[in-house]
């Protein structure tokens, strides 16, 4: 209950309460099934009998499947930022969510900027790619470390 009142959005609560989601809208398609099955027996008996078998099993299984695929696809998203979260953390560095509130415009990483060469021109030999002549390459700066 206390992650219903986090103004920073530092904990996901979807995670929680996604299968109650799901069941209330399993309960719906329920509900809304035998709504069209009276509708349509008090209309017409053999359009009653279609929707029973034929119509609204369809309708409920279609609807089932695209509420499942779109909560499952809710719950992947958040735990890609979670995971994200989590490499960030790994690297040494402090993820967005953990300084506060969320900056709109966050500073440019410091450190050291790649060197620029100039545009070589077509008569200008390039440099054979590959590993550096100290014997390696070197690894990029961390943006995430503070």
């Amino acid at each position: 209950m206390k992650a219903l009142f986090d103004f920073d959005f530092r904990k996901f609560i979807t995670p929680s309460i996604i299968k109650i989601v799901y069941i209330l809208i399993m309960v719906l398609l329920v509900i809304a099934y035998l709504v069209f099955v009276i509708a349509s027996f008090r209309s017409n008996g053999a359009l009653g009998f279609t929707v029973l078998i034929l119509v609204g099993p369809l309708f409920v299984l279609i609807y089932l499947v695209l509420a499942r695929a779109g909560l499952e696809s809710l719950i992947a998203q958040i735990r890609t930022a979670e995971n994200t979260a989590e490499l960030v953390r790994l690297a040494g560095g402090t993820p967005p969510s953990e300084r506060g509130s969320f900056q709109i415009n966050p500073a440019p990483p410091s450190g050291p900027a790649a060197p620029r060469m100039p545009n070589p021109g077509p008569s200008t030999p390039r440099p054979p790619a590959g590993p550096t002549t100290e014997g390696g390459s070197s690894k990029p700066p961390n943006p995430y470390k503070q």
